[in-house]
């Protein structure tokens, strides 16, 4: 039983266990926050829980404590044995030892008599936007809900909307799959050792099939292109995208009925799919 295993902060004792801060490690001990955490992805009985980067265990046993059938994935060796003390107590984790980017999520969980899969993880700072990305770009979409904390300023980034100083190329890849909201934030101080930064946890719920964007390959592209140049007129930072594709960046813009002299913060998500449609119908 959970109850009979030692407390996070004497179990990063007993197994000798500091932050390695080049895996973009810290600790979250407070119980308090990831039970909010996981209860944000409520209900979980049943429900298969990812987990990236579990650490000592934290966050892992909270999601265990709420239901859920949970599968650990943790690259660094030293956090092996106290998870196993969670697996052996609960009955209701696996862990996989391997880099998470590697990993074919639901390979692993095609056995599993649950079919939902929902991302719950405090993810390493380091990785975090990248894992994203290929969360959102996997196909089909195997995950019905993800609940993840990033560093404040990435949260931003991902729920952004025009006009933010946030506002660039995640956020309109993020929400082209998802609606996307930042559920409360976490003070650098609830962590060990303490973080430079804040944190915020976001959560994410796929669109209807119908609403998501269906190439997020080209929609990556042209958002690559126009935030490039953020601060020119999408007459300039589209220029070398619509050359590739043997058009002008205002032959482009004016087919699809948007002003060539806007910049990219001001334009809606929905500008941006209609730029990335245009440009797959003229190549199929």
């Amino acid at each position: 039983m959970l109850s009979n295993l030692p407390s996070l902060s004497q179990t990063v004792d007993i197994h000798g266990l500091r932050a390695n801060k080049s895996l973009g490690q810290h600790f979250l001990l407070d119980m308090n926050v990831t039970d909010k955490i996981a209860r944000l992805a409520a209900p979980l009985d049943g429900v298969n829980a990812v987990e990236i980067g579990p650490g000592p265990g934290g966050l892992t046993r909270a999601l265990v404590m709420n239901g859920a059938q949970v599968l650990a994935i943790e690259m660094d060796a030293r956090f092996l044995a106290p998870l196993d003390d969670i697996a052996k107590a609960s009955g209701t984790l696996k862990v996989i030892h391997a880099n998470a980017l590697k990993v074919d999520i639901p390979e692993h969980l095609s056995d599993s008599p649950s079919g939902e899969i929902k991302i719950i993880a405090n993810l390493p700072y380091n990785v975090g936007t990248k894992m994203l990305i290929n969360w959102l770009t996997a196909s089909p979409l195997f995950w019905s809900q993800a609940v993840l904390m990033f560093q404040k300023e990435v949260a931003q980034r991902v729920v952004a909307t025009p006009q933010d100083k946030a506002y660039g190329r995640l956020a309109v890849l993020t929400q082209s799959v998802a609606c996307a909201r930042i559920a409360f934030e976490v003070p650098a101080r609830a962590f060990t050792p303490p973080p430079k930064v804040d944190s915020a946890v976001v959560v994410l719920d796929p669109l209807p099939e119908s609403e998501r964007f269906s190439n997020l390959k080209i929609l990556g592209e042209v958002t690559m292109a126009a935030f490039g140049q953020r601060r020119k007129m999408l007459r300039q930072s589209l220029k070398s995208a619509a050359k590739k594709y043997g058009t002008t960046a205002i032959e482009w813009c004016e087919a699809c009925e948007i002003d060539p002299q806007r910049r990219p913060e001001t334009l809606e998500v929905a500008a941006f799919q209609k730029l990335a449609a245009h440009i797959l119908s003229a190549s199929e």
